[in-house]
This record gives structure tokens, C-alpha cells and sequence, in this order.
């Protein structure tokens, strides 16, 4: 039954993207983290602007938007996480050539990470110290003698993978992992850090966590493909069990992903899509001003585009 509602939810919200469309040239998706919000954002200021298309924005997840640019009722993912939404990206992009990637990679950072103060503190640096029943007793908040971890949020592709690799290196036997919401996460880590408190959990960047905060990454091996053995929990029951991940993860790119019927309909505004491209510091300024500075991200993108002509030019003629 339970698999009946979320495909039955996911349909209805795929309809409802589709009758979005019908009154819109272009529909473009808005994950649920900052920076893709304001991105989003700008995108659709852009569009308008210089092509004259009237753009409406549709909250999705990572499937749902894809799915909804297989089927011509979404048209855009701004921020397109590789390699923790690789098999999306093989199935629309590679197999059904649906969906076409934009070969600007911004450069991305995955990790777990400490507030520096508390690394030095307490010399917590590497990933074999989560091992050690002494040197992680402080991250014990509730006091029920198994410190705690954050390993990203349900649904998070990388979630699954930072389950494994908790399994691989063992702190899985000394710690509770711990799945809640990023906001509920980034706020804990502002307040410890405020407080002088231990917080320790995954991080990723580009993010406004790293504009706003000292933090450490933990050390690790440097990746080996070779330790890594991933299984999603769609294809085996028996997942964990089957899958590795002993070493650091490799380094990520993220890339803008944008339907294929776009280069058919709007072949100018493809054209656009091609050449963006957007630093990795960008990116977590514009996290920085949604998420602390409370920016609404509709003001922070006519701001954004208005300060940055030289940029969008480049977009526009590229």
C-alpha cells in the first residue's frame, strides 16, 4: 500500500506540473536546497528577460523533475549532484536521451566535517577517530552513551552512500546515524557552533555552511573505485551487506540538466543553457543570503542578474 500512495502522489504532482505547463513556455524545476532555489531563480529572470517566454518554477524532487523532463512537463534541473544522482542521469541522459547535461561541471566537496574549534579541541581529524569510544563521547548529546551522527537527510542519494560508508569504516559499531531534514541540521550546527558545542555530520560544498562557518573536514583515504561497491536499496534487498565504501569520496561535479525538447522548441534559450556556467563560490553566497540573510529568492535573483550583466551576457552569447 505503501508503495501505491508515493507512486500515486508522484503522478498527481506530475499532472499538476503538466497543467502548469499548459499556461507556461517553460516550466523549470526547483530542488529543495538553497543555492538550486536561487539559480532557479535567475534562470527564469534570464529567460524571460531576453527570450520572452513566460517561466513559472515547480517544486520537484530529483526523480520528479527528471521524470517530468522526460515527458516534456518540466524543462530544467539546475543543480544536478554527480555522482549521487548517477543512475537518473544514465536513465534520462544516456538511455532514453530525454534530458541533456550542460558541460560547465561546477566543482564540488563531500565529506563528514567537525567545527574547527572542535577538531583542535579535541584533535578530531580523521575519519578513524569516529572509531574511538574516547574522542567521540562528546558528540553525545542525549546522553543515552552512543554519540550521534547526521549523515544527511531521507531521500538524499548520498544518504545511502554515507550509510555504507559508515558500515566500511566501522563507526556504524560506535555511533547512531542519524536521518533528519538539511535545515533541521544546519540550524543544530549554527547553534552548537555559537555555543562552542560539538556537532559533527555530513557536509558538501558549494553550501553556505562553508560562507558562514569554520569547518574541518575529517581526513580519509583518497578514493580508490576499487573500495567503493554501491547498491541502492531499489535494486537488493540486501544492500548494505553487498556495498562498500572504504575510502574518500570522489571528487563531485554538479551540472545543470535541461530536457532535450528545449534544443527543438527553444533552440536559442539551449544555446543559453550550454554556456551557463556559475563558480562553486557563488553558489554558496547565494545560500548564504536565502538561508542566514532570509533573502526571498525571487528579489535575490532581480539583485543577482542586475549586478552580474557582464556574466549573463556571456551566457547569451557564448
Amino acid at each position: 500500500m505503501k508503495k501505491s500512495v508515493t507512486c500515486l502522489a508522484a503522478a498527481t504532482m506530475l499532472a499538476g506540473t503538466a497543467t502548469t505547463a499548459l499556461s507556461a513556455d517553460m516550466v523549470l524545476g526547483v530542488p529543495n536546497w538553497p543555492a538550486a532555489n536561487a539559480t532557479a531563480n535567475i534562470l527564469k529572470v534570464v529567460i524571460e528577460e531576453n527570450f520572452g517566454l513566460e517561466v513559472e518554477l515547480q517544486n520537484g524532487t530529483n526523480p520528479i523533475i527528471f521524470e517530468a523532463m522526460d515527458q516534456g512537463s518540466m524543462h530544467l534541473h539546475p543543480e544536478v549532484w554527480m555522482p549521487n544522482q548517477q543512475n537518473l542521469h544514465d536513465t534520462y541522459v544516456k538511455d532514453r536521451a530525454t534530458v541533456v547535461m550542460n558541460d560547465n561541471p561546477v566543482q564540488a566537496v563531500q565529506g563528514m566535517c567537525v567545527p574547527t574549534a572542535i577538531a583542535e579541541e579535541y584533535d578530531i581529524k580523521s575519519i578513524e577517530d569516529l572509531t574511538d569510544p574516547e574522542k567521540i563521547a562528546i558528540f553525545d548529546k542525549d546522553g543515552n552513551g552512543t554519540p550521534e551522527v547526521w549523515i544527511g537527510a531521507p531521500g538524499w542519494a548520498s544518504t545511502v552512500i554515507e550509510r555504507i560508508r559508515a558500515k566500511s569504516y566501522g563507526y556504524d559499531q560506535t555511533m547512531e546515524l542519524q536521518e533528519y531534514d538539511g535545515t533541521v541540521a544546519w540550524g543544530e550546527l549554527g547553534t552548537a557552533i555559537e555555543n562552542g558545542e560539538p556537532w559533527i555530520g555530513f557536509c558538501y560544498e558549494p553550501h553556505f555552511i562553508f560562507v558562514a562557518y569554520d569547518l574541518t573536514y575529517l581526513e580519509e583515504p583518497e578514493h580508490d573505485p576499487d573500495t567503493w561497491t554501491i547498491v541502492q536499496p531499489t535494486d537488493d534487498p540486501d544492500w548494505l551487506a553487498k556495498s562498500q565504501a572504504s575510502t574518500a569520496w570522489k571528487g563531485a561535479t554538479l551540472h545543470l540538466h535541461y530536457a532535450a525538447s528545449v534544443r527543438e522548441n527553444h533552440p536559442d534559450v539551449a544555446a543559453m543553457l550550454d554556456a551557463y556556467q556559475m563558480p562553486a563560490e557563488w553558489l554558496s553566497d547565494m545560500g548564504f543570503e536565502l538561508t542566514l540573510n532570509d533573502m526571498d529568492a525571487a528579489d535575490y535573483a532581480r539583485q543577482w542578474v542586475d549586478e552580474n550583466e557582464e556574466v549573463v551576457l556571456e551566457w547569451l552569447t557564448n
